[in-house]
């Protein structure tokens, strides 16, 4: 099981950059395939960001480009790079988890874990 806590979130400008972390205080953090989702007040979560256990990376098409995925197993951290941030960026993003998950699907019903998220927000 993986015990999930984001980080890093804040008040930035546009064009400024964040980076995130999720980290896990469980001990199989390795076996976990992990995704960042977004959610705007009133909508439902929507993907971001995502790194398989082996190190393939998925991101939403809204992404391109601005965002880089990573994680440092050894850490028990995956990381959110966030580039050129936009007004629109601005949400309440979340950390998930999933055991041995290698496929193409990166919707919230794929995740079984949840962190309880952290706020970004990008002013003007």
């Amino acid at each position: 099981q993986v015990y999930l806590v984001e980080s890093g979130g804040g008040l930035v400008q546009t064009g400024d950059s964040l980076r995130l972390s999720c980290t896990d205080s469980g001990s199989a953090f390795s076996s976990y395939s992990l995704g960042w989702f977004r959610q705007f007040p009133g909508k439902e979560r929507e993907f971001v960001a995502g790194i398989t256990y082996n190190g393939k990376r998925y991101y939403g098409d809204f992404v391109k480009g601005r965002f880089f995925v990573s994680r440092d197993d050894a850490k028990n951290t995956m990381y959110l790079q966030m580039d050129s941030l936009q007004q629109w960026d601005s949400a309440t993003y979340y950390c998930a988890g999933v055991a041995y998950y290698d496929g193409t699907y990166w919707r919230e019903g794929t995740f079984d874990y949840w962190g309880q998220g952290t706020q970004v927000t990008v002013s003007s």
